[in-house]
């Protein structure tokens, strides 16, 4: 089995993560989807022990700086929330009105044609592209996650994009209950 879940040596570490659509099919260009990664970040923190520092979402991936807190497991965090957005997506993109629908369950049938553990969709590629963060490089980290939607052109600053914690950092309350570093 692949996947960089292997690569988090240290269950309580901060960790700059990279959740990414299999192909890198753009899901998140519909408000709905990126809700629903919103709620399951809130859900994690108040339920499984999560704690956020920076988010963003973008049309295809979700850049994170998290930790697990004492006593929980970053690695099942991250396991059960990709299970369960995959789902929650997945059941939208079938239930909903979506123009891409046929062209989107393709791609995700395809991509777990070959996977045992998978019955019919994969949604979420394997690795996270998990990165210990050492607090030199925090700001560094931080400052790429908040200039992605600036660098895609989706906003002039990144303080404007609703879905990232830039707004928080800038003194407006954003989506996502983080803490500040």
């Amino acid at each position: 089995m692949s996947g960089d879940r292997y690569l988090i040596s240290d269950q309580n570490a901060l960790y700059f993560l990279t959740f990414t659509v299999v192909g890198w099919i753009d899901v998140f260009t519909r408000k709905e989807y990126r809700l629903d990664i919103v709620n399951s970040l809130n859900y994690c923190i108040q339920s499984k022990g999560l704690t956020v520092y920076s988010w963003c979402v973008m049309s295809n991936h979700l850049h994170l700086i998290i930790r697990a807190n004492e006593g929980y497991r970053l690695s099942d965090i991250i396991r059960d929330f990709k299970k369960f957005t995959a789902k929650q997506i997945l059941d939208r993109i079938e239930n909903e009105p979506e123009s891409r629908r046929d062209w989107m369950l393709n791609q995700f049938r395809f991509a777990g044609r070959n996977l045992k553990r998978i019955t019919n969709f994969k949604f979420w590629k394997d690795d996270n592209h998990a990165i210990e963060l050492s607090s030199g490089m925090i700001a560094a980290r931080m400052d790429y996650i908040h200039q992605n939607p600036v660098k895609a052109m989706i906003v002039e600053e990144p303080e404007h994009y609703l879905f990232s914690s830039a707004r928080d950092y800038s003194g407006v309350k954003g989506l996502v209950n983080i803490v500040f570093i």
